[in-house]
């Protein structure tokens, strides 16, 4: 390999990461927040049941620029001397190089590539940072590189549900050549049986009158008395109001 960079890690650099999947452009999630490895491209979420047997690389973002997990990017190279940030508990390590112009320097340790204030004793800010040292001082990456023949997502991550699939089964649920077949309702002629658990509101408005009844496995045994009884009730009329007379 020589003074090259390996293949996967000059993907981390070229490929644009957090823009909408254009395999899945309709779908919801669909930012390409994965580096596949193997392929040595950008995927998002939807993507992974096409490469479950590849190495995965979660992108992260901080301060509008990506990051890594420490604990994953430590699998594929040596990465001491990196000045790692905490997020969501987790350490992350700085992807890309994060330039910044300083006309004086004071004392204390600076990123050996873009002359950033770091803390003691790392010397480099980010990944592309060292990769560029090493590459400028030693001209050779190997002795850095660590052999991972496996590289998974972490337990947490979210892989959204092929909402595809769905789709296509309400689709079909509702096509025009399935049909709904409606169950007909028997009536018994002994109604007097039939039991029901309801509640009942009743408000007649310009009289003001609420009527709140609760039946509860009532049993339909109505007399016509009881139905002339309910039906005074309902019409009753609230009476003139009388005043007090005026002193």
């Amino acid at each position: 390999m020589g003074g090259q960079k390996p293949a996967w890690m000059e993907a981390l650099y070229a490929h644009k990461f957090f823009a909408p999947c254009s395999i899945h452009d309709s779908a919801k999630k669909n930012e390409k927040n994965i580096c596949c490895l193997d392929c040595c491209t950008s995927i998002c979420p939807h993507c992974v049941l096409s490469h479950r047997a590849h190495r995965l690389l979660q992108i992260r973002r901080y301060v509008y620029h990506e990051v890594v997990r420490l604990e994953d990017i430590d699998k594929l190279m040596d990465c001491s001397n990196i000045q790692a940030y905490t997020i969501n508990a987790a350490k992350v390590l700085f992807i890309k190089k994060r330039p910044q112009n300083r006309q004086f320097k004071g004392s204390g340790n600076y990123c050996t590539s873009c002359d950033r204030s770091l803390q003691e004793p790392f010397i480099h800010c980010s990944l592309g940072c060292k990769v560029e040292f090493v590459l400028k001082h030693y001209k050779d990456i190997t002795p850095f590189l660590k052999v991972c023949n496996t590289l998974q997502l972490s337990p947490d991550f979210f892989i959204p549900q092929d909402i595809g699939d769905e789709e296509t089964t309400n689709h079909n649920n509702n096509s025009p050549h399935s049909t709904i077949v409606d169950e007909p309702l028997t009536s018994s002629s002994s109604s007097d049986n039939m039991s029901f658990s309801c509640t009942e509101f009743v408000r007649k408005k310009r009289s003001g009158l609420y009527v709140c009844g609760r039946l509860a496995n009532y049993k339909i045994n109505s007399s016509s008395e009881e139905d002339d009884l309910m039906a005074t009730s309902m019409s009753r009329r609230k009476g003139v109001p009388h005043r007090s007379p005026l002193c």
